[in-house]
């Protein structure tokens, strides 16, 4: 059965198929994909805002941070004490910070047609999705791979009976791989993008 978020995406490339953006719509045949954090006023996708969106990519076996993504916006209206506690991210913070509608123009490009890699990836897909529908006219068709589910079909075999652990700084131990700049946008991308690589290449983690 066609879901309609299927018949959506088909119905957008249809409209785009001759436009500036049909490129995005095609299949990528590519090695590369993009890991992608976006920090947000909150985890309401209705009411929050993004105010940082990081992302580097993967090609194979190596992160490439020479090719990434580090954006700040300005200040929404929604940045508040509450949200400050998690990112630590202040208003003053984002005094530099760019125009929502420059950031998605930057995102379209850098990531193109590759897929997108996250922790929770489809969060930072809607968020992106709820500003980027209205000006464009269609949503990110990239494939979305989710972190978490990669490190649980990787290692479910082992875990007979039990339950798998996915939270981020657990899989993050489990796979020795540092946690860069918790809560950054960049630093969460670069981090998802060395354990995504060690998931893919190294060795299966150890349980214990």
């Amino acid at each position: 059965m066609i879901i309609p978020r299927t018949i959506r995406r088909m119905k957008e490339k249809m409209e785009h198929k001759s436009g500036p953006y049909a490129y995005l719509f095609q299949p990528y045949e590519g090695d590369e994909v993009v890991s992608l954090d976006c920090e947000t006023t909150g985890l309401d996708v209705k009411n929050a805002d993004i105010i940082s969106i990081g992302a580097v990519k993967v090609r194979g076996k190596k992160v490439l941070t020479s090719e990434r993504l580090d954006i700040k916006l300005k200040p929404p209206k929604t940045l508040t004490g509450d949200s400050i506690k998690i990112h630590k991210i202040r208003a003053a913070d984002l005094v530099d910070g760019i125009e929502l509608d420059d950031a998605l123009e930057q995102v379209l490009a850098f990531v193109g047609n590759r897929p997108i890699l996250g922790y929770y990836v489809s969060y930072d897909i809607r968020m992106l999705d709820k500003f980027i529908r209205p000006k464009f006219g269609f949503g990110l068709p990239c494939k979305a791979i989710e972190l978490s589910h990669v490190y649980h079909d990787i290692i479910k075999w082992r875990m007979v009976g039990g339950n798998v652990d996915l939270r981020f700084d657990t899989i993050s131990r489990k796979l020795d791989i540092p946690m860069l700049e918790r809560h950054t946008a960049l630093g969460d991308a670069i981090t998802v993008a060395l354990m995504y690589v060690r998931l893919k290449y190294g060795d299966p983690p150890e349980l214990g």
